[in-house]
């Protein structure tokens, strides 16, 4: 493998097969972008070994696929298979994988002396000590929660769930409904004749601090919000 090419492969009926692929369509393509599979393509070739050459037969190909055509089978490769990233595209999808679990842990967790979420570069710091090794392509939630449970000897740290009760105005409430939806779980609700709208959200208690943030700026003030 090289910067300029690299392999993408799946196994099948206990066969291997291998394309070669240009490394940034082909990422582009795994990632769900529309992108032609000519372009991604740097043979049509399909191989059982693209290393040593090795070529696989059309009989294979037919049983495996239900096709000889190269680009179809290349985009089955694609979609269904493994695609083998190059160090940098490993390095910057690590690198965007880490922001977003320290994302993650700055919303759901607090510090539980002061009730408070951690700064992110105090979970980032504390991550470099454990030496957890990310996954680019695991799921961002299953990874923090691991890391989560790894942090607690050398960090105060927990999840927790609040419930705050909301009273928007008339004059806010339909413009802030969806805004504040978007913190967390609804789980009751009652709109007043006048247009008033109050409820109880339920939200990670790191999302408290800019929850009120954004309610008082979207209310210039008037909303009222508190835990129960």
């Amino acid at each position: 493998m090289s910067e300029r090419y690299t392999v993408a492969r799946i196994t099948r009926d206990g066969e291997h097969f291998e394309i070669l692929v240009k490394p940034k369509p082909a990422l582009t393509y795994t990632s769900g972008k529309s992108t032609p599979i000519s372009e991604i393509l740097v043979t049509d070739t399909i191989f059982t070994d693209a290393n040593k050459g090795k070529k696989a037969g059309e009989d294979k190909l037919k049983s495996a696929f239900q096709t000889t055509d190269a680009l179809k089978i290349a985009e089955i490769i694609l979609r269904k298979g493994t695609l083998q990233l190059t160090t940098d595209q490993r390095r910057q999808l690590t690198t965007e994988k880490r922001k977003q679990i320290i994302a993650f842990i700055v919303r759901q967790a607090v510090d539980p002396k002061k009730n408070l979420p951690h700064p992110p570069l105090r979970i980032e710091q504390a991550m470099e000590q454990i030496h957890y090794p990310i996954d680019p392509f695991k799921n961002t939630e299953e990874q923090a929660k691991d890391i989560i449970k790894l942090l607690r000897p050398i960090l105060p740290i927990k999840i927790e769930q609040i419930q705050v009760k909301v009273q928007i105005p008339p004059e806010y409430a339909a413009k802030v409904y969806g805004a504040v939806k978007s913190f967390g779980t609804i789980k009751s609700e009652q709109w007043q004749a006048d247009g008033s709208w109050f409820s109880v959200i339920e939200m990670p208690a790191g999302t408290y601090g800019p929850f009120l943030d954004k309610l008082g700026e979207m209310t210039k003030g008037a909303a009222a919000a508190r835990k129960v």
